[in-house]
């Protein structure tokens, strides 16, 4: 049985939750600089697929909620794809929204991401609540 160390793998999870961090707390550039590649593209259906784009919103979103809240709930790696799975609140005493992010890696660096979200109702009939 072959095993990997964990020295030698990279920590994708990591790298995934680093970058979340950063864009939350108005770093989105530092965010960009260690951990996006060349070739990153993005399917955010309300923004062009490039870095650049994106970029630009995120720091948009960052400049107009300086006190943005992110709770990581959970994360997920298989191979060079790892899951997030976040709450997100635009200030803290905003109901917020579960957000999942897949980011897929190549050469330890991101190269596609994809983001999914729904908003926390007031109200829910689910006893064990999104999170």
């Amino acid at each position: 049985m072959n095993q990997v160390s964990s020295q030698a793998a990279p920590n994708l999870k990591e790298a995934a939750m680093d970058f979340l961090r950063l864009v939350a707390s108005g770093k989105v550039r530092e965010a960009y600089r260690k951990h996006v590649g060349t070739e990153f593209r993005h399917h955010n259906a309300y923004f062009r697929g490039d870095a650049e784009s994106l970029m630009i919103a995120m720091e948009e979103n960052a400049a107009q909620n300086p006190n943005k809240v992110l709770e990581i709930q959970r994360t997920l790696q298989d191979g060079d794809l790892v899951a997030v799975h976040s709450r997100v609140r635009q200030h803290p005493g905003d109901l917020g929204g579960a957000v999942v992010h897949i980011f897929r890696f190549k050469d330890n660096r991101i190269a596609e991401l994809w983001d999914v979200g729904q908003a926390v109702p007031e109200n829910s009939s689910n006893e064990y609540g999104m999170f």
